[in-house]
């Protein structure tokens, strides 16, 4: 790793015999951590919201969204690109922070996930989501097969997703949306297999090198922030195939 400041997803796998020992596992170890971290902060704060018309009244009025509810909608969105443009800028402690701070505005948008559909469809696609997600992280740690070229095709059918996703926002059609959904599940459950082993591999990289605490700190919350996404992107396409809408 030649600039030990660009984002994980910059490195070029490593090949060969690396070792991988305690470093490396310590790394893994905390990218996971921080990712649960942030899916459990965004859990309880998609429940508070959705449990307490108090908390509800904020975001939606009478005449609809308020601005508040607007905001929240979107700032994820602009919590991601500020995370990945800023990551060269940002401390290890503001990374951190705007990581949490995403988990917990992402999580009040959710709480309008929890109010449309019933109680037992979300989590059965959360526990459908962990499956396919812990499956696919296994099988992304341990596989010695390069998945570089397929993480690209990932990548690409992700652009399709937004690309045909936008589309449909203008046509409306029911059998595109279910189209969508099938491909973002593919997709995204192929994507957190790509992104484990990219992870596995700076791992490697960091115990070869040896980076300062303050970069892998940086290079763990931003692993967390692609697993994070991986996941909740596999909950939401799933949520929009199965999911049962409340009355």
């Amino acid at each position: 790793m030649n600039d030990q400041s660009k984002p994980y997803s910059d490195y070029t796998v490593l090949s060969g015999d690396s070792r991988k020992g305690a470093i490396s596992k310590t790394f893994m170890a905390s990218v996971f951590t921080w990712m649960f971290v942030a899916l459990g902060v965004s859990a309880i704060m998609a429940y508070a919201f959705a449990s307490n018309e108090t908390l509800m009244g904020y975001l939606r009025g009478e005449n609809g969204m308020t601005t508040l509810g607007l905001v929240v909608m979107f700032a994820p969105l602009v919590f991601v690109f500020l995370m990945s443009l800023g990551y060269n800028r940002l401390s290890a402690p503001a990374m951190t922070g705007v990581f949490l701070l995403y988990a917990v505005v992402n999580g009040i948008s959710f709480s309008f996930i929890l109010q449309a559909y019933t109680a037992g469809s979300v989590i059965g696609c959360f526990a459908s989501a962990s499956a396919m997600f812990g499956i696919m992280a296994i099988m992304g740690y341990t596989t010695n097969q390069d998945l570089t070229n397929f993480g690209r095709i990932m990548m690409m059918g992700v652009i399709g997703i937004v690309i045909a996703m936008i589309i449909n926002m203008f046509l409306g059609s029911e059998r595109m949306d279910y189209i969508i959904s099938i491909i973002g599940v593919a997709v995204f459950t192929g994507l957190t297999a790509y992104d484990v082993q990219k992870l596995k591999y700076i791992g490697m990289g960091i115990e070869q090198e040896g980076l300062p605490a303050v970069d892998v700190k940086k290079a763990s919350v931003f692993g967390a922030l692609n697993l994070y996404l991986d996941f909740i992107m596999i909950f939401m396409f799933l949520l929009r195939l199965f999911g049962g809408r409340r009355d």
